[in-house]
């Protein structure tokens, strides 16, 4: 498998910090994104909390205050439109941006719910690839080894996300070239 320019996707990194496990109680907070293959093209935004609930698990792990988002956030519907403006100007004529997460049901049903609550539309369709199915399918192991305790070890030398959008989304996109690179057996990035 080589992947080249001529090809008509891009790969979006894309991740999230969310006040909860599901976008119809829970707001999301934050969207970190890069190109896979570019990950100076990178966009980050916090947003304003459609709603103050929250899980206390989620706000640790993310250190996010919602009082402070509050005040201080983006409104989603602007937010979400500088991300598709983003994503417009990040992707090279004819492509269509592909959106890869690590989990990326996750991450993916809250820019999903969000583009279409406030937008109407979802820039990336229907298209999300999940990191974790793609390395189960790669590696040939079981689904309870591709946690990041796992991949991260593999590919990063760290064993866990840091749970900041822009930070993780840039280190999924370092393991998703890494795995491209794997499944082409290819070792230099330069043929991708």
């Amino acid at each position: 498998m080589t992947i080249t320019p001529a090809n008509a996707e891009t790969f979006i990194s894309v991740d999230v910090e969310t006040a909860g496990p599901n976008p119809s109680q829970y707001s999301l907070l934050a969207i970190g994104a890069c190109c896979v293959f570019n990950s100076e093209q990178i966009f980050y935004i916090e947003l304003k909390p459609v709603s103050l609930s929250f899980r206390p698990e989620a706000l640790e792990s993310c250190s996010f205050s919602m009082e402070k988002l509050a005040e201080e956030g983006v409104d989603p519907a602007e937010a979400m439109q500088r991300f598709e403006t983003w994503l417009q100007e990040a992707l090279p004529a004819g492509q269509h941006p592909i959106f890869v997460g690590f989990n990326a049901p996750f991450d993916w049903m809250f820019v999903n719910d969000y583009f279409h609550r406030f937008l109407g539309h979802n820039p990336f369709g229907h298209a999300a690839i999940d990191i974790k199915s793609y390395y189960m399918g790669l590696a040939k192991v079981p689904w309870a080894e591709t946690t990041m305790q796992f991949v991260g070890r593999r590919y990063l030398n760290q064993p866990a996300l840091i749970h900041h959008a822009l930070r993780d989304a840039l280190d999924q996109g370092e393991i998703f070239r890494k795995l491209l690179l794997e499944a082409a057996g290819q070792q230099d990035e330069s043929v991708l």
